[in-house]
């Protein structure tokens, strides 16, 4: 201080010039706040509405306190503080959760890792390390720009890598590369012993490591089941060497992008019938790990009749031989025996908005491809929507009954509400390569899966929407208790598509309980690192992993 001002270091300039936000210069010597201590919100907070809910309108929280950590520590903070208090606690990294497992009346302490979403190298690992706050596409633009390498996750931008990673993770280049967690190396894990003691761990896939069966469990077993992952690492397996660009695969370097819809105006039961079961008979034809077909990667979005239309979305990789070829042989395919032409995609598909540039295919790189489709989602996008969704994986094509029901339930005129659909993806290729027991994701042998959504924003629209969705889901799975039973057909349920009618035997009639439906056989490993992670249930919900015996 000299004279009773304030006399500015070039440190301080330097340091106020990089805090620069859309270009506003703060004044000289102003400090930019960093909050050191745990963010902790409380109901009088302005941001406290924001703050209690997750992208799904239908659940809002009133939690006693939401905590936003910054760091591991203070992740171990506010579990501390929670189970001290003897307060019922749920985590929210992307808030992506289709259900009410974290915004449910009855959680007291929210932990939202939206602060935590760094993307780095770190060198000590020799892997990638991913905070569970980052969103999808934040991970992507990290890696790829930086050393030219990715994860294959989903295509979603703004999902959050916590819950995605912990779930499985499909993407759309999954029958190229496999499920985002056949490259997980090691997981953080903020867990609670027996006695309340919090601790941090880490586990890796090494074999000899004494906490392997932690990093299995976050291969597939969900979110919310054992503790606060603070931190992701990611090197594939059989990498060697130090080099960062040879540790995790590059996506292509261009794809092929392509999307095209059928008038429901010109479709009959027929060739509706004929164009769903062609896509289904496609991916059993080639699901093989070494097919070349594992190039392409699509979504046929099967929207209500009021939509107007339905619509396929088709992904290649264009730098396999012939990559044109196999988009077109993949489209003629589809096309077979349906005597209506396709034309350009002018409504929304599901998640997706109209895409009518993309009528003929589109050589894109990669990354702009990435951003193109994962950001082209206003439904999505739209923060205020309420919605609801199912999910199911199939082995083999559609039975006779099934299409029946798809056509049926796609063409009630009791509903007219144009963002009910069923998507079809690719499943299989790489994901098959992987055995069931070897990561929790057990789903290998599906070819394909379902989702059925639908969203609606005002209240008296709720009860005939998810009517539509129960009654068209029972019908579908009526021959095995309402639900996709795995066996020859069906496979059971994606756990990042959860759906709580799977637990409640009004809904589910078919004598397999909703865990064997997400987990299949892997269940009760499950349930043992449950046990041995977090014995006293903190880290719980409605469909979380249970202990042993309960």
């Amino acid at each position: 201080m000299t004279h009773g001002r304030h006399r500015v270091s070039r440190r301080e300039v330097i340091a106020a010039s990089a805090a620069i936000g859309g270009g506003t210069l703060l004044p000289a010597g102003q400090a930019v706040a960093q909050p050191q201590e745990l963010v902790t919100v409380t109901p009088g907070d302005a941001r406290y509405p924001d703050l209690v809910r997750g992208w799904n309108q239908r659940y809002v929280g009133r939690p006693e306190a939401v905590y936003v950590p910054r760091s591991t520590a203070q992740v171990a903070t506010a579990v501390r503080q929670a189970v001290r208090a003897g307060k019922r606690l749920t985590v929210r990294s992307g808030g992506h959760c289709w259900e009410d497992f974290v915004f449910s009346p009855d959680v007291q302490a929210v932990i939202d890792m939206s602060a935590m979403r760094d993307v780095d190298f770190d060198a000590s690992m020799n892997a990638f390390m991913v905070q569970p706050g980052a969103q999808l596409l934040d991970v992507y633009e990290r890696l790829y720009r930086t050393w030219g390498v990715i994860v294959p996750a989903g295509m979603c931008f703004q999902v959050g890598a916590g819950g995605h990673v912990s779930g499985g993770g499909w993407g759309l280049l999954c029958r190229r590369l496999g499920l985002v967690v056949d490259h997980l190396y090691a997981v953080e894990v903020v867990v609670v012993k027996a006695d309340g003691t919090v601790r941090t761990v880490v586990a890796t896939r090494e074999a000899d490591d004494p906490n392997r069966e932690l990093w299995w469990a976050h291969t597939g077993g969900g979110g919310g089941n054992f503790g606060v992952v603070t931190r992701y690492w990611f090197r594939s397996p059989g990498a060697t060497g130090t080099d960062p660009a040879r540790l995790l695969p590059a996506p292509p370097p261009e794809v092929l992008v392509s999307a095209v819809s059928w008038k429901w105006s010109d479709l009959d039961e027929k060739s509706f019938t004929r164009l769903v079961r062609n896509y289904a008979d496609w991916h059993v034809r080639h699901a093989a790990p070494g097919d070349p077909a594992t190039a392409v990667c699509s979504l046929l979005s099967l929207n209500h009749v009021s939509n107007g239309a339905v619509g396929l979305i088709t992904h290649v990789d264009a730098s396999v031989p012939d990559a044109a070829r196999l988009h077109d042989e993949f489209l003629a395919a589809v096309g077979e025996g349906v005597t209506v032409a396709h034309g350009p995609v002018t409504t929304r598909m599901g998640e997706l908005t109209a895409l009518p540039d993309l009528a003929a295919p589109r050589r894109l790189p990669w990354l702009q491809a990435a951003r193109y489709l994962g950001t082209a989602n206003p439904t999505t996008n739209d923060p205020t929507q309420k919605s609801d969704f199912k999910s199911a994986y199939m082995k083999a094509g559609f039975p006779q009954n099934q299409l029946a029901a798809l056509y049926r339930h796609l063409t009630r005129t009791d509903l007219g509400n144009p963002t009910g659909s069923v998507m079809l993806s690719s499943f299989a290729g790489q994901v098959s390569a992987v055995a069931q027991d070897a990561t929790a994701s057990a789903h290998r042998d599906a070819a394909y899966k379902l989702a059925w959504m639908i969203w609606w924003n005002d209240p008296a629209e709720e009860a005939d929407c998810v009517r539509w969705l129960r009654e068209f889901y029972a019908d579908m799975y009526a021959d095995t208790g309402g639900v996709p039973v795995p066996g020859a057909v069906t496979d059971g349920c994606y756990v990042n598509y959860p759906d709580a009618d799977l637990g409640s035997p009004e809904f589910n009639r078919s004598g397999t309980p909703w865990h064997d439906l997400y987990y299949k056989g892997n269940y009760g490993r499950l349930q043992r690192v449950k046990q041995a992670y977090d014995p006293g249930d903190v880290f719980r919900h409605r469909q979380s992993v249970r202990l042993p015996g309960s």
